[in-house]
């Protein structure tokens, strides 16, 4: 059975600072996307909030799901020769 690969202090500051980045822009994007507008204005905001957490998420299951691949070893010995 393939072992759980543990996340090093250095990998989840990574993480930690991603979500930092991602929750200032969105705060300010958010904050800032309509202002002066007097009419209906495109929520652009949205696709980019979106695809952002979409991409929190991934990092923190890469993150905190990772298995070491038990054949690695031996593809890597196949694959020299």
């Amino acid at each position: 059975m393939a072992k759980k690969i543990k996340p090093t202090s250095r990998q989840k500051m990574i993480l930690l600072v991603h979500f930092i980045v991602f929750s200032i822009a969105t705060v300010l994007m958010w904050t800032l996307y309509n202002k002066g507008a007097t009419t209906w204005v495109y929520p652009w905001p949205a696709w980019i909030t979106a695809a952002w957490a979409l991409s929190i998420i991934g990092h923190f299951c890469t993150l905190f799901t990772s298995y070491e691949d038990a054949g690695l070893d031996e593809f890597n010995r196949l694959s020299n020769n």
